[in-house]
């Protein structure tokens, strides 16, 4: 069976969030179909030779689809995009590559974001069958900032959501799979669609075997640490606002009890966003080949969301690597883990800092959540599981 597989978002694998989404969903789906990539990107890309030869290893066929036919000018970019000459661009690019490689079915990796070309491609190549692969229910990641927003910001929030909602009910019936990462985002799905067995599972999973060596810590790196990791953005991301809510609420309580406490921020953008602080006991370590060196040799890896949606690669990679974990209920959303089994959960500040402190104060708590984390991620969450999920769906394709 052949598949082309497109994406908007594409880096080196080891920045982590949506592009390990992508790079396990590859993995997958090399091992049961002809697989052929194509990224649609705004301008040049730079891929460095080793993550050439990483997607090139997966599939027969990986091309980088660059168009930089939009306006510098954002005013007029808005414009051409609500008109739709990017999707047409890329629809006309992208149907090329389907006449070349042969392809039947056309996978739309974060096809969430991607509906005007979904939409466009349908219109011209109704005979193909597509895959909307999204990995978070969308509408919610926006609608959920509600309760957190001001009020001039709520307005724009609620149309930017609803907007979404539309484009979603329009898209689980235009396609003829629509994935979701977890049993919740499913749901979800089913409920706006008019045949509920277009929905299925394709999971946000990780590579077990890239976890399996617990490299040495940075220099100077300092104990009883905890870990926070993530893109962060803007001001009202759910990032950013995970950790200023770690910063301002749960620090100064941990404090009264562990002034020696360091909190370490790792990830995409957090030192543009947090490298200005000057708190001796807070590290802002920025982008990163990897973030193992500071994940594997933490106490505590943290996921103090509040408004998101999907599930947390956090909680895999923690699992992965037997850190134990204190997540807000939300960031465990999706994912069968367990309060006091595989994690602690805690949702008010004086809580989540108690937490971190029972985990800090009874070593034997956090190797039992931890050892039951990673059975549970072992068990679940592996490339292998991916890779049946996967079957399943283009099984279903290849019925009448």
């Amino acid at each position: 069976m052949k598949v082309l597989f497109t994406t908007p978002t594409l880096e080196h694998p080891a920045a982590g969030g949506p592009q390990l989404r992508i790079e396990n969903s590859l993995k997958a789906l090399a091992k049961i179909c002809d697989l052929s990539v194509v990224y649609r990107c705004r301008g040049a890309l730079n891929l460095d030779h080793a993550a050439m030869e990483f997607f090139r290893s997966l599939c027969g066929d990986f091309v980088v689809n660059e168009f930089s036919g939009l306006s510098p000018n954002r005013y007029l970019r808005k414009l051409q995009r609500v008109v739709g000459i990017d999707a047409i661009r890329d629809a006309d690019s992208l149907l090329r590559h389907v006449e070349r490689t042969g392809a039947t079915i056309v996978w739309f990796g974060f096809g969430n974001v991607s509906f005007p070309l979904i939409r466009r491609i349908q219109q011209r190549r109704p005979d193909l069958r597509l895959i909307c692969d999204t990995d978070s229910v969308w509408s919610r990641f926006v609608l959920r900032e509600l309760p957190y927003a001001g009020a001039f910001r709520r307005q724009t929030i609620r149309l930017s959501g609803w907007r979404k909602v539309r484009e979603e009910r329009s898209w689980v019936e235009l396609c003829d799979v629509t994935t979701a990462v977890s049993e919740i985002d499913a749901e979800y799905y089913r409920s706006i669609a008019s045949r509920p067995e277009k929905i299925h599972m394709f999971a946000n999973v990780i590579d077990t075997t890239s976890y399996q060596l617990s490299p040495a810590p940075p220099p100077g790196f300092k104990k009883p640490a905890v870990y926070l990791a993530g893109t962060f953005g803007h001001y009202h991301s759910p990032m950013d606002t995970a950790a200023r809510w770690m910063i301002d609420q749960v620090l100064p309580i941990v404090r009264r009890s562990m002034p020696t406490l360091h909190f370490y921020i790792v990830g995409k953008n957090s030192e543009h966003r947090f490298g200005h602080l000057s708190d001796p006991g807070i590290t802002v370590a920025g982008t990163l080949p990897s973030v193992l060196p500071y994940l594997c040799n933490a106490n505590v890896s943290l996921v103090p969301l509040h408004f998101e949606s999907g599930t947390r690669f956090k909680i895999l990679e923690a699992g992965a690597c037997g850190v134990p974990i204190v997540s807000t209920r939300l960031g465990a959303e999706g994912l069968p883990v367990l309060d006091q089994e595989h994690l602690l959960i805690a949702d008010s500040p004086e809580d989540f800092a108690k937490a971190i402190m029972r985990i800090l104060n009874d070593p034997r708590l956090g190797a039992h959540l931890a050892l039951n984390c990673r059975h549970l991620v072992d068990s679940n969450f592996s490339i292998e599981t991916l890779a049946r999920q996967g079957q399943a769906i283009l099984n279903r394709l290849e019925q009448p």
